[in-house]
């Protein structure tokens, strides 16, 4: 089952390509099983509508699904490698195409930022935004410097990205050490009650002068499912209550497309064997990822 039905094969006008990495080894809670979410996320879209909420014709979009990389479970150099050769691989096929990663833990977003950076210099000055309700900032955590709660630190660790075009939206559940580590290192985080205290409209502004500020030239963005609120996606592992809605995310998204070029994206952190019955947050995921892509193609 591909996303939404598209074609599996890169050609010259493909604008994005979606892959899975069902990988959540990484995840420090055993009950969280977020390696079976891409191929879900996948099978709901049998089901939704082939528009847009803006009225764009969902198979009008230039978008393959290449499918997953190979993951091992438990070997974490051979899947780095695996997942780096992956993206190696799209690039050959084409310099011009956006990545689109479903996950999978949070991990897994950084063997991708960190290929991706690879294809880029320092003079590109990508910037990374992480929808998360959790900072990820920890250097160790559970099974040592890789994990899920670990990714942020990794990707400002990377020697070709400048962490001061890191930016962290949405957290409500921040523990001490990292909070120290956020204040030590200079890394920006609006935290979640933000948007009612300045409004959704002034904040969405913050964010995007953020990026304007640091003069990035391209921007990656990570969705961990755990941003929103739980009342509308309890389908994942740490679900904290005081999320943002699902239309004040769509409405961020939208606005980042159209201000900055965005060169990946990618959701993870869903859990279907803790979703409701319907899969409300596979439908959910499935729906945003759709939505953010047709907004970048708008702007493409």
């Amino acid at each position: 089952m591909k996303f939404y039905d598209f074609g599996d094969s890169i050609t010259a006008d493909t604008e994005f390509v979606i892959f899975g990495i069902p990988w959540d080894y990484l995840s420090s809670k055993d009950h969280v099983n977020s390696s079976i979410a891409p191929q879900t996320i996948r099978e709901v879209t049998e089901d939704l509508a082939l528009t847009t909420e803006m009225g764009v014709e969902i198979p009008s979009l230039k978008v393959v699904d290449i499918g997953n990389v190979s993951i091992d479970p438990t070997n974490i150099e051979r899947n780095l490698n695996e997942i780096k050769d992956f993206i190696k691989a799209i690039y050959n096929q084409k310099k011009e195409i956006i990545p689109v990663m479903i996950g999978g833990d949070h991990f897994c977003t950084f063997p991708v930022v960190k290929s991706i950076c690879n294809e880029f210099t320092a003079e590109d000055n990508i910037g990374v935004l992480i929808f998360d309700a959790h900072l990820d900032l920890y250097d160790e955590w559970d099974k040592g410097v890789y994990s899920h709660a670990t990714v942020s630190h990794r990707i400002y660790d990377l020697d070709h990205f400048n962490k001061n075009n890191l930016l962290i939206v949405g957290t409500r559940d921040i523990d001490i050490p990292e909070m120290k580590i956020a204040t030590e290192e200079g890394i920006t985080h609006f935290d979640a009650f933000l948007f009612s205290d300045l409004g959704s409209k002034n904040l969405s502004k913050d964010i995007v002068d953020f990026f304007r500020n640091s003069q990035i030239k391209s921007l990656y963005v990570s969705i961990d499912i755990d941003v929103l609120d739980p009342s509308i996606a309890p389908g994942t592992g740490y679900a904290i209550p005081g999320g943002l809605s699902y239309r004040e995310l769509w409405q961020l998204l939208r606005l980042l497309a159209k201000n900055f070029k965005i060169i990946g994206c990618d959701l993870v952190e869903v859990s279907p064997n803790l979703d409701a019955p319907n899969k409300m947050t596979s439908n959910l995921a499935a729906k945003l990822l759709i939505e953010f892509i047709s907004f970048i193609s708008n702007y493409y």
